[in-house]
């Protein structure tokens, strides 16, 4: 009998989980106390016909969880950071969160909470940066890295992705590729593409100003037990949050004017 070495391939890009590597077309990840709250919605996901999700297969001899790999590409780049990409990007985050409709949403063994005063609606994805969104082109085509998924609500969601993809940021702290971005004019094509109603819009800024303040003590908080949180924390992520709630309250009206 001849053995069999698994070729690892080593996945970059992600923040916070270390040791997650590609083997053939799965992907290899190191379990979480959050592993079976998010396999438990992966396969929801799937029982409901949502193909933009990465599938669960079981856990290897190593003891890592396996799910399915997706083709395609991570992070920003020239195709994906235009107003298509972005609107494609918010109809396929509104399939998603109709597609956790139905699933049940307590709070056992989840990562965090819900991050806003409103009562759970959906399952959000919570970290839906560019590098948990594969591209083909400027089309995505999946959501990774469920991790921070919890139960929240809509605009939640919506905030935390704009917040990387609008984005909310102060431009010393945005890639070169969104760094003269109009925040304002992309703030409400997704909103219009997602379909957010008005009373939401007018809630957004106030949520995106929330979610700085908690995500800022939140981050400062796991990065005293975690090296992984402590690296982005040391990296400055504390910082950067500060800037962009500064940047949010000078251009409120601004924005704000976009969203009615």
């Amino acid at each position: 009998m001849v053995a069999t070495v698994l070729h690892e391939i080593p996945l970059q890009g992600g923040d916070v989980t270390d040791g997650v590597v590609r083997v053939g077309d799965t992907v290899r990840r190191p379990v979480k106390p959050s592993t079976p709250a998010v396999h438990a919605l992966l396969r929801h996901l799937e029982s409901v016909g949502f193909r933009h999700a990465p599938r669960v297969a079981g856990f290897d001899e190593a003891g890592r969880e396996i799910i399915t790999y997706v083709p395609g590409t991570s992070g920003l780049t020239v195709a994906n950071s235009g107003d298509e990409a972005l609107a494609g990007l918010a109809r396929l985050l509104r399939e998603y969160h109709d597609a956790t409709v139905g699933f049940p949403l307590d709070n056992q063994g989840w990562e965090g909470g819900s991050n806003d005063d409103a009562p759970p609606e959906v399952i959000g994805h919570c970290d839906l940066t560019p590098d948990n969104a594969i591209f083909r082109g400027e089309t995505p085509v999946a959501l990774i890295d469920f991790d921070l998924a919890r139960p929240t609500t809509r605009l939640f969601d919506i905030v935390t992705t704009l917040r990387h993809w609008a984005p909310i940021a102060d431009p010393i702290d945005r890639p070169s590729l969104q760094r003269r971005a109009d925040v304002g004019a992309r703030l409400r094509l997704f909103c219009d593409a997602y379909g957010v109603p008005p009373r939401d819009r007018r809630r957004l800024i106030p949520l995106a100003r929330i979610r700085f303040d908690r995500s800022y003590t939140a981050m400062r908080r796991r990065a005293a037990t975690d090296g992984s949180w402590a690296r982005m924390w040391e990296g400055g992520a504390g910082r950067r949050i500060r800037r962009a709630a500064a940047w949010l309250d000078e251009h409120e009206d601004v924005l704000h004017a976009h969203l009615v």
